[in-house]
């Protein structure tokens, strides 16, 4: 069975946000806009995902 992966992509600038969410988009590999990374999708990505939902895009993929 496959894993389902996660695309994410960071989408709008972390300038003016709180410390701790420019940690989290850090913490996911994401280096600046339309930047994209791949993650396995667990409760802990997923919940990273959550506290910046507002600068980020997800697409689940299947392999």
């Amino acid at each position: 069975m496959a894993e389902k992966k996660l695309k994410i992509t960071q989408i709008r600038s972390i300038i003016d946000n709180p410390e701790r969410q420019k940690r989290t988009i850090e913490a996911l590999g994401l280096k600046r806009i339309r930047h994209s990374v791949v993650h396995q999708d667990t409760p802990q990505i997923r919940g990273m995902i959550t506290k910046v939902k507002h600068l980020v895009a997800v697409e689940e993929l299947t392999a």
